[in-house]
């Protein structure tokens, strides 16, 4: 009987350290940083809880910088129209300071910027061409008729203009191609820059810019912006405007889209052609953008409607088919919860789970799936104990999971995601049960 007892409790003690597994400390994300198994490898698996509750920077519904709710925690993302001549008064005088305040201001709200500059607004008198090009003698804009309004257009035609708008964006990128509180631009021609002049005086060369131009426009845009993804219209896939058509190499140009009638009853037809001509896999390097359509009104009281959407289907599935990283929906907030704009926000854009953790020594190795609809389109690296990895996330598309070697480790690693594109209060989240 003794002996009986004996090797019981010998069993049981041998039961209990054989198993590695201890209760410690939770670390960051909710990392349990002291339980852990051995791999055959010699890596010991460390576990690991987190939940993703945020909405991840630089991805989801974006408010303009004017809105009331422009600090809730719903978005990531505010949108602002800018004008050249706030810019440029004089010829080669650049005042940035009221661009500066704009960002600034939205830096504090913990959000990033999406800008558009324009020329053109419908029922605006006045272009905003730099007012020394306007005054030249040789320069003539046309008044025209556009949605019942008279409206200013450039005259392209001319050769300062032209100049300048090449400049313009050299010392933009010179001044802002590094800076976080910048998440995307987009940029355009014709009314609201969005590439048509679907109503009004389009005179090729003259109220829009020659297609020669705009292929000298897009070759600088590439050479000058290194880091900041920029935007265009999905209707500069339209031969009537832009030039794609003439040269399809400019199709190879690292650029990214924005569709601002996103949704409305006939997408799937011309919107849907639009991207298409575009090639629907450039979302794996540029950002998939745009805006709810206001064809209706009820495309806008609608569109975000879970689940069931507007015109046969809702955002979450329109998100992920054409790989959407931000949606401008101002008007959102007159139709649907704050609860629900943040539910839409976090449909977009990458989202990341650690699907594994193993560390030795003085090393780390991570898997991580991307379980989103896009990619991130600034580096970010998986990083333990302060230590990034070498390789960037920038390259995990939706849906691939990959292993990242990091050189550190321990006993208590603590994994966090760092980015340097980031404005303070930002971060990047992470799913994990393991």
């Amino acid at each position: 009987m003794k002996n009986s007892i004996f090797i019981f409790i010998l069993g049981f003690a041998f039961s209990i350290f054989s198993c590695s597994s201890t209760n410690g400390p939770t670390g960051k994300d909710g990392q349990d940083e002291t339980k852990e198994t051995e791999n055959a490898d010699g890596y010991k698996k460390v576990s690991l809880k987190s939940e993703i509750t945020s909405v991840q920077p630089m991805t989801g519904i974006v408010l303009w910088t004017t809105s009331g709710k422009r600090t809730s925690d719903a978005i990531s993302l505010e949108y602002s129209y800018l004008l050249y001549s706030d810019v440029v008064k004089q010829k080669g005088i650049y005042d940035w300071s009221k661009f500066d305040n704009l960002l600034n201001e939205v830096a504090k709200r913990g959000h990033q910027a999406v800008v558009r500059f324009r020329y053109v607004y419908v029922g605006d008198k006045e272009s905003a061409v730099p007012q020394y090009i306007r005054d030249l003698s040789d320069y003539e804009e046309t008044i025209g008729m556009s949605e019942g309004r008279e409206t200013c257009f450039p005259d392209w035609r001319h050769a300062e203009l032209q100049r300048f708008h090449l400049e313009f964006y050299q010392k933009f990128a010179e001044k802002y191609d590094n800076d976080p509180r910048l998440a995307f631009l987009q940029t355009g021609f014709g009314l609201w820059a969005e590439y048509h002049i679907y109503d009004g005086p389009m005179i090729a060369g003259r109220t829009f810019p020659s297609k020669e131009f705009q292929q000298t426009f897009f070759q600088e845009m590439s050479k000058n912006f290194k880091n900041t993804p920029w935007n265009i219209s999905i209707d500069a896939s339209d031969n009537k405007y832009g030039p794609f058509v003439m040269n399809p190499t400019l199709k190879d140009l690292k650029f990214g889209l924005f569709d601002d009638s996103f949704m409305h009853k006939s997408h799937a037809s011309y919107n849907t052609s639009c991207w298409n001509f575009f090639d629907r896999n450039r979302y794996k390097h540029s950002p998939a953008g745009g805006e709810f359509s206001y064809y209706t009104t009820d495309d806008q009281k609608h569109v975000l409607d879970y689940p069931d959407g507007i015109h046969g289907r809702n955002f979450e599935s329109e998100a992920e088919k054409f790989h959407i990283t931000y949606m401008i929906g101002n008007d959102q907030t007159k139709y649907q919860t704050i609860e629900r704009i943040k539910q839409a926000s976090m449909a977009c854009g990458y989202r990341y789970k650690i699907t594994g953790f193993g560390v030795k020594e003085n090393t780390s190795r991570v898997k991580v799936k991307n379980t989103g609809v896009a990619p991130i389109y600034y580096n970010a690296y998986i990083t333990v104990n302060g230590v990034r990895c070498k390789d960037s996330l920038i390259d995990l598309q939706p849906g691939e999971e990959k292993l990242y070697e990091i050189s550190s480790g321990g006993e208590t690693p603590v994994l966090t995601i760092e980015c340097d594109r980031l404005v303070e209060g930002q971060k990047i989240e992470f799913e994990a049960d393991i």
